[in-house]
């Protein structure tokens, strides 16, 4: 801060949050993310282009996966979910991840903007390779580290295919009976597969089903 010769103090060094500031770290995080890439993009370089300090954007966005969320408008962020249901028991992380999902995918509030970014992925390469990167590295690459073991990464990998045919075919796609089954009916018939992709098959104590 300096001295003004009209009176009053100057302020120096990068603004506060203001009613606006919100909206252009967003607009600045939504046009990097689409023209480099979920990995290359940083809240550090985020807050320079937006001149703000790299604190307001942890505190309005707590994360690279939350800015990246809502940079592309995700209501219920499905990295951010993950997340949460990887701090649990490894043991019940399939129907954490399955519920959750679920939910995200059952409110119309969040659902909305995900089938957005799904048909955005289906027209755009730009967002498609983007979709692909943070997927990657947010969802396989962390599922495999938690699971560990010989060929993580292909479990992890095939963990995630599972849900995501099951989300394409019940929201998306709306086939039947598929998009009218409970939550609790399509965690009866899904949790031994998805339980089965992570541990390569079915493991008393984990409640997988037996047929």
């Amino acid at each position: 801060m300096m001295n003004n010769p009209g009176g009053g103090p100057v302020r120096r060094g990068r603004r506060a949050g203001g009613p606006d500031t919100r909206a252009q770290i967003l607009a600045v995080a939504r046009r990097r993310f689409l023209a480099e890439g979920y990995h290359a993009v940083t809240l550090r370089s985020v807050a320079a282009e937006a001149g703000v300090d790299l604190a307001l954007v942890s505190y309005y966005f707590g994360s690279k996966k939350g800015l990246f969320g809502d940079a592309l408008a995700l209501a219920g962020n499905p990295a951010v979910l993950l997340a949460e249901a990887l701090e649990g028991e490894l043991e019940t992380f399939p129907e954490r991840a399955l519920r959750l999902l679920l939910g995200v995918w059952d409110a119309p509030e969040s659902a909305g903007p995900l089938r957005a970014m799904i048909g955005g992925a289906a027209q755009d390469p730009q967002v498609a390779l983007l979709v692909t990167e943070v997927l990657q590295r947010e969802m396989v690459d962390r599922i495999a580290a938690r699971i560990g073991g010989a060929d993580a990464r292909r479990r992890a990998c095939t963990f995630g295919t599972q849900l995501a045919g099951l989300i394409m075919a019940r929201y998306v796609l709306s086939l039947q009976p598929l998009a009218s089954l409970s939550a609790d009916e399509i965690a009866r018939t899904h949790l031994p597969l998805l339980r089965h992709a992570l541990w390569g098959r079915p493991v008393a104590g984990r409640g997988a089903g037996r047929g």
